[in-house]
């Protein structure tokens, strides 16, 4: 791919190997709700070594047609899962997977919980409070602010662990 790799990282890699764990963290990816063509091009950005690719290297790893990559990378740009780069004086994009990605995504969720939790307001506003529905659609916004509440710590938390270099 388009970054060189350091050489403390340059291990033998099975090609078939890669591609199979690919296609299946993919299939994972898929069934947890992300597109099947996002999940196939983030899992390749996760197996660059760089963790950066042009369309082109995406396609070719992945046997898809550029216009596939351009579909998927929009949907996972807009998720904040990959980045879009540009090298000074080039024309070609390339796409990025942060080492971090996850914990950056998890940590502008806050935005995301509070409007959902507003909205949800509103649902049991609509329905009325004392409702089967009103209850239910509370519960929901009650555990959205849960998790709004409890993400900062989790996430200091998961700062440390790497800090200490036992992130695994």
């Amino acid at each position: 791919m388009s970054a060189e790799p350091d050489e403390k990282d340059q291990a033998v890699r099975d090609e078939d190997v890669v591609a199979r764990f690919v296609e299946r963290f993919a299939l994972d990816l898929s069934d947890a709700g992300m597109p099947r063509m996002a999940a196939r091009v983030f899992t390749g950005l996760l197996v660059s070594e760089g963790g950066r690719c042009t369309a082109a290297e995406l396609a070719e790893l992945l046997r898809i047609s550029p216009a596939s990559v351009s579909g998927a990378v929009r949907y996972l740009t807009q998720v904040g899962l990959v980045s879009r780069e540009r090298d000074p004086g080039q024309r070609r994009d390339h796409y990025r997977v942060h080492d971090d990605t996850w914990y950056e995504s998890l940590a502008q969720r806050d935005e995301q919980l509070a409007h959902w939790e507003r909205t949800l307001a509103d649902g049991v506003e609509a329905v009325g409070a004392d409702s089967r529905a009103g209850r239910r659609i509370d519960e929901t916004r009650e555990f959205f602010a849960f998790l709004r509440d409890e993400l900062p710590a989790l996430l200091d938390k998961w700062r440390r662990q790497r800090a200490r270099g036992s992130g695994d």
